[in-house]
């Protein structure tokens, strides 16, 4: 398990800051690097790390250290982050002296408050590791899986986080992340956990294990956290009601086909959905959280070109403005039929607010006529208005409305697709030569939606 110490300042820690506080521990520790020099770790005689530090970022996006920590600590700001392992009583007050040396002497504040200080740490002697923090942040290494124990009360997609979560995948391993009762999940952390395959662990004093998403009760099993034998159950813990009942969130997933020229620019889609149903631009945008970087459609295309022309996809988070909670995942990938740009948008309204509904037609037109729209999904949901995600069961989301793009109008023929989706009488956005087909199926509250759903999807295949 890793203890996490945070350090937001005003200023960028310079090298000779940076080495003050590497002095926490005094002569003895040894200095050494990993992520190709992107970590500097305090290390144990036998190699063994005691504190990685990442490399400081300058968090430029307004909120951020309130949305993830909790504390009122303005952007712009330059946020320093040491991990200690908790295998070594002192690791922790490591940590915290090094985080306490550089607010010293760069001013700003610290997270946890409580953990800040200046003093000298003595480390007592440390026995040999035994091989399982070979993956950096892994506290427990198997055959099976890469077991991650975390105790910060909000899990954000970290850059560490994020890179092991594929490493994990690339050895053949399961991330599993383990959370105490009460933490929570960011929505781009949920929807990376989800879409790579991983776990989230919730320690619980009842059952011992289970899992955050579905309720699971686990059990430590053949070096993995797993369903036990037999008929599966549910945690009593998770089927507690969870916050904000009387919250929404709505939930639009955008496919988008381009094509790849060089006068290409990503975002514009993304932008458009932003303006109708979060009232704004989005503020910023980075590979991961904290988000760093403000937003600039371009900077982000030549991110993703240059990931192109690597050979790789890029995954992206956007967010909105604190004022109208609103944030995306991103995914680019170039594809033979041109650059596919697929994004989750969530919004979330509060109890005094209504969403937009009645402008989702008006937004896919925008999409299809001016941002090469593939397919617009839109659900609906009760759920926080934070766009975190607890440990507790939640609603699922209702489709409301789900839109076929011009071109795959085209491809199925529009006179075929008139009748093969005759029964759900679509509206035609565009031009009435290659129009979009906008088909409404629920406001939200009617579970039989999926049902329609499921029904328009398989006449539409048909086609």
């Amino acid at each position: 398990m890793t203890q996490d110490v945070i350090a937001l300042t005003p200023h960028m820690p310079d090298t000779e800051t940076l080495l003050a506080g590497l002095f926490a521990g005094g002569p003895e520790l040894r200095l050494g690097q990993a992520a190709g020099g992107a970590v500097a770790q305090l290390c144990a005689a036998d190699g063994r790390a005691l504190v990685s530090i990442e490399a400081p970022l300058y968090v430029q996006v307004p909120g951020e250290a309130q949305r993830l920590l909790g504390t009122r600590a303005e952007s712009p700001l330059w946020w320093t982050e040491a991990r200690a392992t908790t295998s070594v009583p002192e690791a922790a007050r490591l940590a915290g002296s090094i985080a306490g040396r550089l607010k010293s002497v760069l001013g700003g504040e610290t997270w946890p408050p409580e953990t800040e200080h200046t003093e000298v740490v003595t480390v007592d002697e440390v026995e040999s590791s035994s091989g399982e923090e070979a993956l950096i942040g892994v506290d427990i290494l198997t055959d099976k899986a890469a077991v991650v124990i975390q105790d910060r009360p909000l899990i954000p997609a970290m850059t560490w986080l994020v890179d092991l979560l594929r490493t994990a995948a690339e050895s053949g391993r399961k991330l599993q992340l383990v959370t105490p009762p009460g933490a929570r999940l960011t929505f781009p952390m949920r929807s990376v956990l989800q879409r790579m395959g991983a776990s989230w662990v919730v320690r619980d004093a009842q059952c011992g294990y289970y899992d955050g998403l579905d309720g699971a009760v686990l059990q430590w099993q053949d070096g993995q956290f797993a369903v036990a034998d037999g008929e599966p159950e549910t945690a009593d813990a998770f089927t507690v009601a969870a916050p904000g009942g009387s919250d929404h969130q709505l939930l639009l997933s955008v496919r988008t086909i381009q094509p790849a020229t060089g006068e290409l620019v990503l975002g514009g889609g993304l932008e458009t959905a932003w303006k109708v149903l979060a009232g704004g631009l989005p503020a910023g945008w980075s590979p991961s959280e904290p988000l760093t970087q403000p937003w600039s459609p371009r900077q982000l295309t030549e991110v993703a070109r240059r990931r192109a022309q690597q050979g790789v996809p890029t995954w992206l988070v956007v967010i909105g403005s604190p004022e109208q909670p609103s944030i995306a995942t991103v995914h680019v990938t170039h594809t033979p039929a041109g650059i596919e740009e697929r994004f989750t948008l969530a919004v979330g309204y509060t109890s005094d607010q209504t969403p937009p509904l009645e402008l989702l037609a008006e937004l896919a037109e925008s999409l299809a006529t001016r941002h090469h729209l593939a397919t617009m999904l839109c659900q609906l949901r009760r759920a926080r208005a934070d766009l975190t995600t607890p440990a507790h069961r939640e609603e699922l989301p209702l489709p409301v409305s789900f839109t076929l793009g011009p071109q795959a109008v085209r491809d199925i023929g529009l006179d075929q697709a008139r009748q093969l989706s005759n029964g759900f009488s679509p509206a035609e956005l565009g031009p009435a030569v290659s129009p979009a087909l906008h088909f409404t199926v629920g406001d939200g509250t009617d579970a039989a939606a999926w049902d329609r759903l499921q029904e328009l999807n398989r006449c539409l295949k048909a086609g």
